[in-house]
């Protein structure tokens, strides 16, 4: 923990720290603190310090560090339910990029800690198991980045997805793409989670209203680490175009068995060379990602009407001023976070769990901020945030950039 005189304070604490005090403790909810003795707005959220999301997760935590030192830095957040600023305390366990250890870690957030919002880890494979828990105990989850159409139901108001769209709307770019560059012959390559498989059956069904049936289109497991097999089959369909939806390690791994193989397609496909290029060109070159067509993200791209928050040049030259590191869209995606946090107590009049939940949805679709317009649907599903298709080149000097190819909306 930091010294008290910095009013934000990060609560570190492995699984194995916790495995006693979590054996006695189940998941009901216990009272919030009365109104009047609050002297700061707890945030309790997880990180995955190792493992497969730590490359993901551990820029997104850094992101939502950054804005709650920001907001500190005047003296908090305004919480209209207090009528003052307060300042903001972060309390995060190291999940380790384990469901099961993130299911309990969750748990001892709301059921210990009694924080005062809760936010999930990075992806859907680590929300998955925040899902249940948060509306168990009637807890809203501020979901940063788990887009999984499953998460999103008519009869739970206690989650809201705050930095990017729902995956079922993700190839909504990619498929007008594919049929505007009358591609015929596609091969679909996906992981078997929320985030993914809801990826692939959008494609498939915006390409087979179009009249096309992918050549090729399978599904794998998530650890999957070797793709030399399943480019093999893949070239025995013979495709012109090559989609391949997976994390940051699967991406990494593809490319690598794409490049080994030696084989040519008019268009290989893949997701997150666009949040995380520089995680592929330290890995591999420059040339890793030359000619491949991504979803490009923030910072990659701007947007120029910003409201609320920082614009991109602003958080670029902040971040790196505070932290000495370059911006990538995951640090944008966990400041992002927080600016919604920050509207949220600005707007709601008490500190319950729905009065959090009302005030986002009567702010939803009035404000911009670097991720682009934040606007949820009913059920907490984020369809403000739109993502286009892009496509890197990398030049002769070693200089990636990226073109868009589809309308940033």
């Amino acid at each position: 923990m930091n010294s008290r005189k910095h009013s934000a304070m990060i609560v570190g604490l492995s699984a194995a720290m916790l495995a006693g005090t979590l054996a006695g403790c189940g998941t009901s909810t216990s009272a919030a603190p009365p109104t009047k003795n609050i002297s700061d707005i707890t945030i309790g959220t997880l990180y995955a310090g190792s493992g497969a999301y730590a490359t993901s997760s551990l820029p997104e935590y850094a992101g939502l560090k950054f804005w709650a030192s920001q907001a500190d830095k005047s003296g908090g957040v305004f919480v209209k339910a207090l009528n003052k600023k307060v300042p903001i305390k972060i309390v995060a366990y190291n999940d380790q990029s384990s469901a099961t250890t993130a299911t309990s870690l969750y748990s001892q957030l709301i059921s210990v800690n009694h924080v005062n919002v809760l936010v999930a880890d990075f992806g859907s494979v680590l929300t998955s198991v925040a899902v249940p828990v948060a509306e168990e105990n009637k807890m809203v989850l501020f979901d940063q980045s788990g887009t999984g159409t499953t998460f999103f139901t008519p009869n739970n108001p206690y989650i809201v997805l705050t930095s990017l769209p729902n995956s079922g709307l993700w190839p909504d770019s990619l498929a007008q793409y594919l049929i505007g560059q009358h591609y015929s012959r596609v091969a679909i390559l996906y992981d078997t989670n929320d985030f993914d498989q809801s990826q692939e059956q959008t494609l498939v069904s915006k390409l087979k209203a179009a009249g096309i049936t992918p050549v090729y289109n399978s599904g794998v497991p998530t650890s999957t680490s070797s793709y030399s097999v399943l480019l093999n089959n893949i070239s025995h369909a013979n495709p012109q175009a090559v989609i391949e939806f997976g994390y940051p390690n699967n991406d990494i791994s593809f490319l690598q068995a794409l490049k080994a193989s030696g084989a040519q397609y008019k268009m290989v496909f893949t997701v997150f060379p666009g949040q995380l290029p520089t995680l592929f060109t330290t890995s591999d070159g420059p040339s890793s990602i030359n000619n491949i067509y991504t979803y490009p993200a923030p910072p990659l791209i701007s947007h120029a009407h910003v409201n609320y928050g920082m614009n991109s040049s602003q958080f670029i030259a902040a971040y790196k001023k505070a932290t000495g590191q370059s911006t990538n869209f995951l640090n944008i995606a966990g400041y992002n976070t927080g600016l919604i946090i920050q509207k949220t107590l600005e707007t709601a009049n008490s500190l319950s769990q729905l009065s959090l939940r009302h005030a986002v949805s009567r702010f939803s679709g009035t404000i911009e901020t670097l991720d682009g317009k934040f606007q949820i649907n009913s059920e907490g599903a984020q369809t403000g945030e739109t993502l286009p298709v892009g496509k890197f080149t990398t030049n002769s000097a070693g200089k990636v950039s990226v073109d868009l190819l589809t309308p940033l909306s």
